[in-house]
């Protein structure tokens, strides 16, 4: 059964995370986006407007048009007598396409904003560690995971390098996409020393070891999960 058949399912529960300060266009977007990277939408799954709209309690509207920006964003894609489709990342694009393009900008922009970065700045780099911190004793991954983006957003926006800025927010849904997925077999708390050391590091300006210190962050490997079958044949 899909999700978007599931009456007062998981679309539900997401909706009721959404901040209603928000347009109810985003809204929708805000609970579409978090259901797919969260993995609550599998990959070839459809998104049936009409579904969507009775279970969220909107019009076909506000749902069409997060549907498309949703496919700007690369998370889903359209087809003719389909409708949307949720797009996978596969483990290849991730380990040979989306780590290496994030480590190329974030190794350019840590350097460059080692120059420019200051005590207030570091200060806010410390409360998303904090942030984290509270996250992970409370289990949760999804606020762990947007400390995680904040972070790498402060020290990238402090690089003077705004074309960089825009590069990597463009790929913002699959970076955040990756970081559920490997958080997920993670131990949440190895997560936040991560941080705390990348802070740490970026305190002493040096950017050999900032830069060491940030490809072993960035470089991660694939998560292993367990097959079905193998578990299986144990019981």
């Amino acid at each position: 059964m899909t999700a978007a058949r599931q009456p007062g399912g998981r679309l539900a529960d997401e909706d009721a995370a959404v901040p209603r300060t928000s347009s109810r266009r985003q809204q929708v977007v805000e609970t579409l986006r978090h259901a797919i990277i969260s993995g609550r939408y599998e990959p070839g799954e459809r998104l049936i407007e009409a579904s969507i709209s009775r279970e969220l309690g909107t019009s076909r509207g506000p749902v069409r048009e997060a549907l498309r920006q949703l496919e700007h964003e690369g998370l889903v894609m359209s087809f003719p007598y389909r409708g949307a489709v949720v797009l996978g990342v596969s483990e290849e694009e991730v380990q040979q396409v989306l780590i290496p393009i994030r480590l190329t900008l974030e190794r350019f922009s840590f350097a460059k904003a080692l120059e420019l970065i200051t005590e207030a700045d570091f200060a806010e780099l410390g409360k998303q560690v904090w942030l984290m911190e509270e996250a992970a004793k409370a289990g949760d991954l999804q606020r762990i995971v947007e400390a995680d983006l904040r972070f790498h957003e402060i020290v990238l926006s402090k690089s003077g390098r705004p074309h960089t800025v825009q590069v990597w927010r463009s790929i913002w849904p699959r970076i955040r996409g990756y970081f559920y997925r490997y958080g997920r077999h993670r131990e949440l708390s190895e997560i936040v020393e991560e941080h705390r050391e990348l802070l740490a590091a970026l305190q002493t300006r040096d950017p050999e070891l900032v830069l060491g210190l940030l490809e072993q962050h960035i470089a991660v490997t694939s998560p292993v999960v367990e097959q079905p079958a193998a578990a299986a044949r144990r019981r």
